[in-house]
């Protein structure tokens, strides 16, 4: 899942950017306001993180220009204002949870977990098809109840085939959710993934289908 932060403290963003990288997170940083509006317009995320105070643009209006587009994308706030006022702004623009500064990067981390399972798995821990398991909140597969090891790039398209059942995701689209804005999108490097992901699949019921021209669907063809 590709996520948005949008934080002009460098360090900080620094610091938060390496713990959702961690996590298995593709993680775009973007330290200004217009830039972070820009790319909320023309880019695909899962969740955004947004800095109330931010050059050129603040997040308050950033978080305005997204919803008045009908983006629905959760939007997690952080701000170094702590007044009810503010909380109660964001709130009110559409912010989907608020978090003060300074914090402790696991809160922020459960808290971005917590949007993410609510809106990419309607609130569920786990996505299944047949024996395959992925857990939101350790971001770790399963098949047949045993571990399965997977590398971050491998893991990251493997997410996003499986939180979307019965779709077809081109190799464009998953290139656009696994790279970020500073790596080159390569839709051909999707094909050596794909491959590799039919290998460690192939003594199970789950299956990666090619849609020739389309893209992949994750199936399940066991009885």
């Amino acid at each position: 899942m590709r996520i948005l932060l949008v934080e002009d403290h460098l360090s900080l963003a620094e610091s938060v950017a390496q713990a959702l990288k961690g996590e298995g997170w593709t993680v775009d940083v973007i330290n200004d306001g217009i830039a972070a509006d820009l790319a909320l317009a023309s880019e695909e995320y899962a969740l955004a993180i947004l800095d109330v105070g931010l050059p050129r643009m603040d997040g308050f209006e950033i978080l305005a220009r997204l919803r008045e587009r009908g983006n629905r994308l959760p939007v997690l706030m952080l701000t170094a204002r702590g007044e009810v006022k503010d909380r109660v702004q964001g709130l009110n623009l559409g912010a989907d949870d608020y978090l003060a500064k300074p914090f402790e990067l696991t809160e922020l981390e459960a808290r971005v977990k917590a949007l993410l399972r609510r809106s990419v798995l309607g609130g569920e821990r786990q996505q299944r098809c047949g024996p395959l398991v992925y857990d939101l909140n350790t971001r770790r597969f399963t098949l047949d109840n045993e571990p399965l090891t997977l590398t971050s790039r491998e893991q990251a398209v493997l997410g996003i085939l499986i939180a979307r059942p019965g779709r077809v995701m081109s190799k464009e689209q998953l290139a656009s959710q696994v790279f970020g804005l500073d790596e080159e999108a390569s839709p051909e490097a999707i094909e050596i993934y794909i491959h590799r992901l039919r290998k460690k699949l192939e003594t199970s019921a789950v299956r990666i289908i090619t849609f020739r021209g389309l893209g992949y669907l994750l199936e399940f063809s066991g009885a």
